[in-house]
C-alpha cells in the first residue's frame, strides 16, 4: 500500500517510515469511518478500525513506562512507582501528547464524527495515541517503539513533574530522605502531626510538623513546620525543610543554634510557615 502524503508527514514525526503503512492507516482509523466504508464495499470487504491496535498499544505502553520507572527510581516504593506510572499512561496525558503532535490531523473519521469535532475529542485521541504505538511496534519493533514512547511520552512528562514542587507527582521524596539522614545520625524517625486544618472542603489547607527526637529525649530537638494542599505535600515540604537545615550542620554541631539565624532550639520550628 502506498503511503499518502499526510502519513508520511506523520511518519517524519514518528520518526518511522513504516514497511507496511496500512499498519499506520489501521490505527488512525476510528470504528465511524470503519462502519461507514465496510457497509459502502458490502460485508466481503470489511474495514477494520484501531480498536485492537488500542488494546495492544496500551500493553506496549505499560511495560515500557514500568520498566523505565523501575530503573530510574530504585528508592521509590510500589505506591509511588504506581502512582506515576498511571499519570503517564492516563488517558489525560496521552491526550496533551497527541496533540502536540497533531495527532487529530490524521484521523480517519465517519461523517458524523467528523461533523461533532472528532479530531479534537479527548477519547479518540488518547485511544489512537495508544493505536500508533501499537503499529510501530508491529512494523518496527521494541527497540524504536520503546525510544519512541521515552522520548515523546515519558521523558518530556517527568522532567515537568521533576521541576514542579507542587505536583501531586512529585519525583523528589524527602521523607524517605530525611529518615535515612536522621537513620546516620543516631536520631529517631521524624514523628508528623498536623497542627491545624484551614479552609472549605474544596480548598483546604493543612499545616503539618515535622517533629525531630534524639535516641532517649522526650521533647524534639527540632520542629519544622509546612503547609500544603494535602496532608502528604505538607509532609514532604516540612521534611524538605529538615534536610536542608541537618545538611549545613555536622553531627557535632547539631544541637547548636545555626549561624544562619535560625531558631533551631528544642521544640522551636527553623522554618516555620512556609
Amino acid at each position: 500500500m502506498e503511503m499518502t502524503s499526510d502519513l508520511k508527514a506523520l511518519e517524519t514525526t514518528l520518526g518511522h517510515q513504516f514497511r507496511r503503512p496500512e499498519l499506520l492507516e489501521r490505527a488512525l482509523t476510528h470504528s465511524s469511518h470503519a462502519h461507514e466504508e465496510s457497509k459502502a464495499a458490502g460485508a466481503e470487504n470489511e474495514i477494520q478500525d484501531n480498536e485492537q491496535y488500542e488494546f495492544l498499544g496500551d500493553a506496549v505502553l505499560g511495560m515500557v513506562t514500568s520498566q523505565l520507572l523501575f530503573e530510574r527510581f530504585p528508592g521509590f516504593h510500589e505506591g509511588q512507582l504506581s502512582k506515576l506510572k498511571a499519570h503517564l499512561v492516563s488517558a489525560g496525558h496521552l491526550v496533551g501528547v497527541a496533540a502536540r503532535l497533531d495527532l487529530g490531523r490524521f484521523l480517519r473519521l465517519g461523517k458524523g464524527e467528523e461533523r461533532s469535532g472528532g479530531r479534537a475529542k479527548s477519547t479518540l485521541l488518547s485511544d489512537a495515541m495508544e493505536a500508533v504505538i501499537a503499529a510501530l511496534y508491529l512494523d518496527a519493533g521494541m527497540d524504536l517503539t520503546r525510544e519512541f514512547i521515552i522520548q515523546q511520552i515519558l521523558q518530556p512528562e517527568l522532567e515537568r513533574v521533576s521541576t514542579e514542587s507542587e505536583s501531586e507527582f512529585s519525583l523528589a521524596d524527602y521523607k524517605s530522605a530525611l529518615q535515612e539522614l536522621l537513620q546516620s545520625s543516631g536520631r529517631l524517625q521524624p514523628v508528623y502531626a498536623t497542627v491545624k486544618e484551614e479552609g472549605p472542603d474544596h480548598r483546604k489547607m493543612f499545616t503539618v510538623e515535622a517533629r525531630i527526637f534524639h535516641i532517649g529525649q522526650n521533647k524534639p530537638e527540632f520542629v519544622f513546620r509546612a503547609n500544603g494542599a494535602t496532608k502528604k505535600k505538607a509532609e514532604q515540604l516540612a521534611a524538605q525543610q529538615a534536610i536542608e537545615h541537618m545538611k549545613g550542620q555536622t553531627t557535632e554541631s547539631a544541637n547548636e543554634t545555626p549561624s544562619t539565624g535560625q531558631d533551631a532550639t528544642p521544640g522551636r520550628n527553623p522554618g516555620a510557615d512556609r
